[in-house]
């Protein structure tokens, strides 16, 4: 039997203005459903609509401060930082773009759902708890792994494939053992954190697992770390729920990064969230990515690995991506069982 998948999205999500010539554009998302659409898969999706987070959910992983800045955006335009903006009605679409998570998140566990892709604007990962930056305004997938703990789930874990390190998710739960939070990046790079020896502090220590790359890796060095430090991680940790930071930025074609990815590299790290998710509850929440035609054929490859299909297991394998296994499987072994 397949499994349930919704696909949020929202027109309002188009309104959401991060500036003239923003490659954070209305237009990524029209790339993605039409992925969606090319590939047939629109119709065997359950299409919901977003509501707005509440105040309390935001204030989970946001300070007062933060989240008044943001709600006093609405009707005006307002520059945080030279990268990121709220437009008339970016608060309205950041609001339903963090409860999109935290609705996906009730669904999963509850059972109406078994996963769901949340299709956003603006993106989040970025977003700290008093700061917003790297165009985030709330952080999505910390709202959603919030929520997810407040209702009992006792083990979060959070994958973030963008080329860009999600500062905001890591630096929320940085002290927390219920999240791990693991990330393969472009390093250095923007934002300047994600560095392997970044792990977490206090009972949160391991808990953070920072894969850091070089320009240039492709699919071989993707699949080979994901297959082979991912997902030990992930089922040793034993998440009760899975949330993925799906950045489509690493894309061989991404016009702000330096990575080879193509949609099948996208489809094999897919398989590896889903093998890491012994629970199988796994949401997915749209962050970077800026070629309009990566997104459409790699979303759609991400969706056809969510809704079950099978995927051709990627055997290339690289010299590079051999080292880089095990250089992470060493480094990671003093607090997960990789050695």
């Amino acid at each position: 039997m397949s499994p349930r998948v919704g696909l949020y999205d929202d027109p309002l999500f188009r309104r959401h203005d991060a500036g003239p010539g923003h490659p954070e554009r209305p237009q990524r998302l029209v790339a993605f459903r039409r992925g969606l659409a090319e590939s047939g898969q629109e119709d065997v999706l359950e299409l919901l609509e977003p509501r707005e987070a509440t105040t309390e959910e935001l204030m989970r992983v946001h300070t007062p401060a933060h989240v008044e800045s943001i709600v006093g955006t609405r009707g005006r335009t307002v520059r945080f930082d030279p990268d990121t903006q709220a437009g008339p009605e970016s608060c309205a679409a950041a609001l339903r773009a963090a409860g999109a998570v935290a609705d996906a998140v009730d669904r999963v566990l509850d059972g109406r759902l078994d996963r769901a892709f949340c299709a956003v604007r603006p993106p989040g990962h970025h977003a700290e708890r008093g700061r917003a930056m790297g165009f985030c305004l709330f952080n999505n997938v910390a709202v959603g792994a919030a929520r997810a703990l407040d209702q009992g789930v006792r083990r979060v874990m959070i994958l973030d494939f963008d080329v860009h390190h999600g500062n905001g998710t890591q630096s929320i739960f940085w002290e927390d053992p219920r999240v791990l939070y693991i990330s393969s990046h472009e390093y250095p790079f923007y934002p300047g954190t994600g560095a392997p020896q970044e792990v977490g502090e206090g009972r949160g220590r391991g808990f953070t697992v920072n894969i850091a790359l070089p320009a240039g890796c492709g699919d071989a060095e993707y699949a080979a770390l994901y297959r082979e430090v991912v997902v030990p991680i992930g089922r040793s940790f034993d998440p009760q729920l899975v949330l993925v930071s799906a950045g489509f930025d690493p894309h061989v074609d991404d016009p702000l990064a330096g990575m080879r990815v193509t949609a099948a590299g996208f489809g094999a790290v897919m398989t590896a969230c889903l093998e890491a998710a012994a629970s199988g509850k796994v949401v997915v929440t749209l962050e970077g990515g800026y070629d309009l035609e990566g997104i459409a054929t790699s979303g759609a490859e991400v969706m056809r690995r969510l809704r079950g299909e099978p995927a051709s297991e990627l055997s290339e394998r690289s010299s590079l991506g051999d080292r880089l296994v095990t250089q992470y499987r060493r480094l990671f072994a003093s607090y997960w069982p990789l050695s």
